[in-house]
Formats: C-alpha cells, structure tokens, sequence
C-alpha cells in the first residue's frame, strides 16, 4: 500500500464564520483508513461527524488540513482538483441512510447510471451493474423499480451503486439505521466482504448500537476532535 492509498486526514478543521461567533466544527482531525478496511466514525449528535463527511465527500471546504482518497492529495490548505463534481461521480461513493434511488428506472439502471454518467458504453455499465447485482444477491431483483423493492434490497441496489465506477473510497452515513438487526448486521457483512473484494477504504458513520461490534476499528469524534479506538471485529458470521 502506498503512502497515500486509501484515506488520510491529517490536521483538518472546518471553522463557520468570524470573530465572536466562530464555531471550530473540526479541530485537527488526524485518520486513516487502509484500502480494504472497514472503520466506523461513531459521536454525539453535534459532535463534527457530518462535516467531517461532507468534507471528506468534498461537498463543503475545509478550513485547513490536508486530505488524501486513494492515492490523491484533494486538499492541502486549498482544493488541488479542478472538478469536485467528478471526483465525487468517479472517485468516491455514497451510501446514505435512504437509498435514494430513481423511481422510475429499474435496479440495473440505477446503478448503471453512474458509469454511463462518466462516458463509459451502455453495454459495459449494464454489465457492471449486473456484476455487483450479482454480488449484493438482489441480481433476479434487475428489473424491478424501486416501490416493487423491499427495504433490504433497495439499500443492497444503494450499495451496488457506490461500487459502480469502482471508487477507491466509500462513505456510509448511517447505512444501518432503517434496517432492523438482522439486515442492519448483512449490510456489514456485505460492506466488509466487498471493501476487501476491491480494495475500497470505507467509512460508516453510525449511531446503530448492534453494528459498533463489527469494526475493528472506530474513531470516536467529541467536539470536533478524534480519538481512535480498538473495536470488536466480531458479530460477521453468516
């Protein structure tokens, strides 16, 4: 693994507004995820997780700091990318509480439409599609739009369409949180399983109590501040 591979934070904060009514969101925020590891980012409501989400998705500007996602230096005290739209489309991948997807296009097609989005050929986006479809077990599922889904499969068709260009990097914010205990623990065991198939550094951002025991690693962010700690690494037999 190369220096920069996977995902690096080093000293980033994000403060909002000026003077009196600074508020200091991050405060040198230091992380490391590895290529095919799974992390959890666990904290109090208010406690700087989402921005440290939409910083790392590059959806809000840090104040400073320095990031890296799979080789890549993003951010060093200023944007060292032209376009944050493609790097958000083909370098990193979402994966939310709701699944987001387009109602009216079936499973394949929603999780076609990213690859298609970044210039690749139909037949090659479908067959990539088909391939993590596959994977995820909701393959005989292809054709079926969205309302003809259950909760566990619609978040199986999410999950497909974080991977579909392959990204390097995936955020989870609290991909858990809808399902019950059994789906909530197949939805890690499939994020464990395809962070170690390709390669991907994932982080889950989570208040779900049943999931904390998968990882084995967590950081815990408290005021805007991390600290790394030890995990279970249990609860992912089939």
């Amino acid at each position: 693994m190369g220096l920069g591979a996977g995902i690096h934070l080093e000293g980033v904060s994000k403060r909002y507004g000026a003077g009196d009514t600074a508020v200091d969101a991050l405060k040198d925020v230091n992380m490391s995820v590895a290529p095919g590891e799974v992390v959890g980012l666990i904290g109090p409501s208010g406690s700087g997780k989402t921005t440290l989400l939409k910083c790392l998705g590059a959806v809000i500007e840090p104040t400073r700091g320095r990031m890296t996602l799979g080789g890549e230096v993003i951010y060093d005290n200023g944007w060292q990318i032209d376009d944050r739209r493609v790097l958000r489309r083909d370098r990193i991948g979402f994966i939310f509480q709701a699944p987001y997807l387009i109602p009216f296009l079936d499973a394949i097609d929603n999780v076609a439409l990213l690859p298609m989005l970044a210039g690749r050929p139909n037949a090659e986006a479908r067959a990539r599609a088909r391939e993590l479809l596959e994977a995820l077990d909701v393959a005989h599922r292809a054709q079926a739009f969205p309302s003809e889904l259950s909760g566990g499969e619609q978040q199986r068709v999410s999950i497909a369409r974080a991977l579909a260009n392959r990204p390097p990097v995936i955020l989870a914010d609290e991909p858990t949180a809808p399902l019950d205990s059994e789906r909530g623990l197949a939805v890690m065991r499939i994020l464990h399983q395809l962070a170690g198939q390709y390669q991907t550094a994932i982080i889950v951002v989570t208040h779900d109590e049943k999931i904390i025991p998968t990882f084995k690693r967590i950081y815990a962010i408290r005021d805007g501040r991390t600290v790394e700690e030890a995990g279970e690494g249990r609860g992912l037999s089939a």
